[in-house]
């Protein structure tokens, strides 16, 4: 096999790679002319399903990355197609340094009813990139443009499908209530013009439009056009980057407006470090849209026309919350946890801790029999600096038992980072497993984003 090394700078995920042969696009196999595609939507991300040379796996939909990417978490699976395998260097996204990868062409990839025949896959060496643990689900991968160039995109957000309708037999019929805007597009990703209210003062800004960024807003900050972040900001782990974590302010912005429609009070965050600066220099970009503020519509991305039709849906005014407790979570691996039986006054046999079961007992007795069963741990990965959490002395590698006192494995891990974005004030108690030995701490959330009364 050819292997030769190549380096290539990552603005965000993938660059475009113009030097390369044309592929093949996306066909429909069965004479359709369109598909719709059931999709989970977590923590604002669209995971669709696929198969890439046969094999089912799980995928993010991101309008923001260029060639598909395939993460190392398949535990030695053969996915790719090894005879055109090269290895390259990559470097994107936050403090780190090149990250060694797999280039692989002649791919076969398929999207519900659509197929694909000589697709290039790049497969990224680096824990950081996968997103099971960070998702709660088996998560392989990503993909973005080769979708979107080759299909015009509707995306419900709220009945949670996309539609793929071939080019030519798409009619982009608008409602009443629709807003059709152009797009224009560097380094193959979609961009919009769009307006910020900051200081009561309105900014005109350049946005990448990216369904692959679950927070709603973020900005860069250039004091020449009067884009800076306010006073009332707290520092904020943002993610991870190809290259390691993204760190940045947290803030609120007065307003967003996209054609007609206008969003109050979204948060933004103005991400800082030295590849940021390579990003400000896109072509006057200003920042991203995510899909905190894309769940709000419906939306229908057609690249071959340059346009994207936006209409608001029932998320439209939901509120925009944010983890006020200062843990970031993820799952790591299993605990062992061990469920006595009980017998009910019907004879029914129940598996289940006894704190949670004993008032449902007739007798009262403890029956000599008990199962060894796996349950999810969910793993302090990160504390924001004098965060609640942090100040009543937790720890990272903490593994969270319950919440409340309800035992953690009867949430999923989305529900449990959803119970720290809750109000201000909100108790959390909070036990914990640390080095074998168990402990219990309470704190209440905090809203560093509250308006101060005048």
């Amino acid at each position: 096999m050819k292997r030769s090394k190549l380096v290539f700078i990552l603005l965000t995920l993938l660059v475009c790679f113009n030097t390369q042969a044309q592929e093949q696009s996306f066909q429909f196999t069965n004479g359709k002319t369109s598909d719709k595609i059931n999709f989970q939507l977590i923590n604002n991300l669209i995971i669709i399903p696929i198969v890439i040379n046969d094999m089912e796996l799980s995928f993010i939909l991101d309008s923001g990355v260029t060639k598909p990417i395939l993460f190392d978490n398949l535990n030695g699976l053969e996915v790719l197609n090894s005879e055109t395998n090269e290895i390259i260097f990559l470097k994107g996204l936050g403090e780190g340094s090149l990250l060694e990868a797999i280039k692989s062409k002649n791919n076969k990839i398929t999207i519900g009813n659509a197929e694909k025949q000589q697709q290039t896959i790049f497969a990224i060496f680096n824990g950081n990139l996968d997103y099971t643990p960070k998702l709660g689900i088996p998560i392989h991968g990503i993909i973005g443009h080769d979708v979107f160039k080759d299909f015009v995109v509707e995306i419900n957000y709220r009945s949670k499908y996309i539609k793929l309708t071939s080019p030519e037999n798409y009619s982009d019929k608008l409602c009443r209530s629709c807003e059709k805007l152009p797009l224009s597009f560097h380094n193959s990703k979609p961009y919009i013009l769009a307006e910020i209210t900051m200081e009561n003062k309105q900014i005109p800004v350049k946005m990448l439009l990216d369904t692959g960024a679950s927070d709603a807003l973020w900005l860069f900050e250039d004091a020449s056009q009067e884009i800076v972040s306010t006073a009332n900001y707290f520092d904020d782990f943002l993610g991870h980057g190809l290259s390691g974590s993204l760190y940045g302010k947290r803030s609120k912005l007065e307003s967003l407006t996209i054609a007609s429609f206008v969003i109050y009070e979204s948060l933004v965050a103005f991400p800082t470090g030295e590849s940021i600066e390579t990003l400000k220099k896109i072509k006057d970009r200003n920042g991203t849209i995510g899909a905190e503020i894309l769940k709000r519509f419906h939306v229908v991305f057609n690249y071959q026309e340059s346009y994207i039709i936006l209409k608001k849906n029932s998320n439209f005014h939901g509120e925009f919350s944010y983890n006020k407790s200062g843990i970031d979570i993820e799952h790591r691996g299993v605990r062992i946890v061990k469920n006595y039986q009980y017998t009910l006054d019907n004879g029914r046999l129940i598996f289940g801790k006894s704190v949670d079961i004993t008032r449902h007992i007739s007798n009262k007795s403890l029956e000599d029999d008990f199962r060894l069963e796996t349950a999810p741990a969910f793993e302090i990965v990160n504390l924001r600096p004098n965060s609640p959490a942090k100040l009543v002395g937790l720890q990272l590698g903490d593994v969270i038992l319950e919440i409340n006192g309800t035992d953690v494995n009867k949430y999923k891990l989305q529900e449990v980072i959803h119970l720290f974005k809750g109000r201000e004030g909100k108790k959390i108690s909070i036990k914990i497993e640390r080095n074998e030995k168990i402990f219990l701490y309470e704190f209440h959330l905090k809203d560093l984003l509250k308006q101060k009364q005048p």
